[in-house]
C-alpha cells in the first residue's frame, strides 16, 4: 500500500512539473549573446588589500567550472572576456568594548568587525572590445575579533585576526561570485 502510494505521488509530482514547463537544473541558462568560451583575467585591485584579487578570480573561475555554461579558456581562445575590479575593500570596527573588568584601565577592545567590499564585472567581446554586460556587486558581513586566553577578552596578536579577516574576505568572495555568475547567466 505505502508503495503504490509512494508511486503515484512521484508520478503525480513528474506530471505536475512537466506540466507547468517547470525546468530543473541550468539547462535555460546561458552567457549574453550566447558565447561558450571565456577568459578570466586575474581581477585587478584597486583596495589596500593585498592579494585579495586572488580569491575573487579563483571564485569566479570555480563557479564557472561548476555550472559548465561556458568554458574558462586563455584570451587567445575567447570570445568574451570577463574583466573584473575590486572597487573597495574597508574593514569597519563595529563593536568595542572597554569593560575594566576585562581590559587594563584607558584600554578599548574592539570585539566586532565588518567588511565591506565592492566589486565590478565588465564581460567584453574578444573580438572587437565592445562591453556586453556590466554589474557591480556589494557586500558586508560582520565577524567577531578572535577570541583567546581569559573569557570575555579577545584581543590576539595580528596573525589571529589576519587569519579571520582573510577567511572571511575568501568567503564574501565566494558568495559575491556565485550571485555574479547567476546573474550574468540568467534570461540571456
Amino acid at each position: 500500500m505505502m508503495v503504490m502510494l509512494t508511486s503515484s505521488l512521484c508520478v503525480s509530482f513528474g506530471f505536475l512539473l512537466g506540466g507547468c514547463a517547470y525546468s530543473i537544473g541550468t539547462s535555460d541558462r546561458r552567457m549574453p549573446e550566447g558565447y561558450k568560451l571565456v577568459a578570466v583575467p586575474v581581477f585587478k585591485n584597486q583596495s589596500h588589500e593585498v592579494g585579495a584579487e586572488v580569491a575573487f578570480t579563483n571564485a569566479m573561475i570555480r563557479e564557472m567550472e561548476r555550472h559548465q555554461i561556458a568554458h574558462v579558456v586563455s584570451k587567445a581562445e575567447a570570445q568574451v572576456v570577463l574583466d573584473g575590479v575590486i572597487d573597495s575593500i574597508q574593514y569597519l570596527v563595529t563593536n568595542q568594548t572597554n569593560d575594566l573588568a576585562v581590559v587594563p584601565k584607558s584600554t578599548i577592545l574592539n570585539t566586532h568587525y565588518s567588511i565591506v567590499v565592492g566589486v565590478t564585472l565588465r564581460l567584453k567581446r574578444a573580438s572587437d572590445g565592445v562591453n556586453i554586460w556590466t554589474e557591480s556587486f556589494n557586500a558586508e558581513r560582520s565577524y567577531q575579533a578572535p577570541k583567546i586566553g581569559l573569557e570575555g577578552l579577545n584581543s590576539a596578536n595580528s596573525l589571529y585576526n589576519d587569519s579571520a579577516r582573510y577567511d572571511n574576505l575568501s568567503a564574501m568572495a565566494t558568495d559575491l561570485m556565485v550571485e555574479a555568475h547567476s546573474r550574468l547567466t540568467e534570461n540571456f
